[in-house]
């Protein structure tokens, strides 16, 4: 007999339960070390920070950025997928899982739980690496500028303006923010997969596929458009933008990067865009665990 019939219903969503559940899952991915993760991090972009000093200022704070933003992306993605994917089989391998349901505890609550505490390790994650960005930007610009002063008085101060332009703006505010979103997508999406999936290196595979067609998504739009294309091509690559999430959305970096500001209305919709993606991955989560016979 599963574990669905002895449990009883609930009638009240707690956010209690969700929390104490959050909580352990967030001391119990601290505990497997996921935060190496930032130390290779850390030791890319001092090695960025040294090697871009051959450059011009400018191009020395847009590569860094670069270097920064392209890291911070592609971390926090693997640390999503990775955390995600041994949520749902750890916990049934070590029958953890059965001992929290027959509390009992609704799977709805469950698993906001296990979400919930992914999210809190992502942002931790980000923060530090945001922090440790902001540091090695500071320093650069603190080094650039003090080639612009000799014998204590200003020599360039076109460079002192152009550097103080380059360097921190809202912009990168947003980059971050639009990268956290990203990797929360990510999380829901392997959890996804995870319910109904035999193995956690199952779960991983197809989660990066999931990842290499959002990256395509953008062409398969375009492609609908063009000529060429067949009534049943043209069905098909219209369901790929429905089923999978266009990551081009949340692809601001470049633009910030090269130091262009990113619109208030543009960084609202990519928000908004991003909870919706995060909305309708959990629900389909719940949907498929609801039905998983444990």
């Amino acid at each position: 007999m599963s574990t669905q019939t002895l449990q009883p219903r609930h009638k009240f969503f707690s956010p209690f339960r969700v929390w104490a559940i959050a909580s352990n899952t967030l001391l119990e991915l601290i505990r497997q070390k996921v935060f190496y993760f930032l130390l290779i991090f850390a030791l890319l972009i001092i090695g960025a920070s040294f090697f871009l000093a051959y450059l011009r200022p400018e191009l020395q704070f847009q590569s860094l950025k670069d270097v920064s933003f392209g890291a911070m992306s592609i971390f926090s993605w693997l640390l999503a997928v990775l955390a995600t994917a041994m949520l749902l089989p750890k916990d049934i391998e070590d029958r953890t899982l059965y001992t929290i349901l027959a509390k009992p505890v609704p799977r709805f609550e469950y698993l906001l739980g296990k979400l919930l505490g992914v999210f809190l390790l992502l942002a931790i994650s980000i923060l530090v690496m945001s922090v440790m960005f902001a540091v090695v930007l500071f320093i650069k610009q603190q080094v650039v500028l003090a080639g612009a002063y000799q014998g204590g008085r200003l020599t360039d101060p076109d460079l002192v303006q152009s550097v103080k332009a380059a360097t921190f703006t809202w912009s990168l505010v947003q980059g971050v923010i639009a990268i956290y979103f990203k990797a929360l997508i990510f999380a829901t999406v392997t959890l996804l997969i995870s319910t109904f999936a035999s193995s956690w290196i199952f779960t991983i595979v197809v989660s990066v596929s999931v990842f290499l067609i959002g990256l395509m998504v953008p062409i398969a739009r375009d492609y609908i458009n063009t000529e060429s294309c067949s009534g049943i091509v043209k069905g098909f690559f219209t369901l790929v933008p429905l089923l999978f999430p266009d990551l081009q959305l949340f692809d601001l970096t470049d633009d910030i990067s090269a130091g262009n500001t990113i619109p208030m209305g543009l960084f609202l919709h990519t928000l908004g865009m991003g909870a919706l993606y995060i909305m309708v991955y959990t629900w389909l989560s719940y949907f498929m665990f609801s039905k998983k016979e444990l």
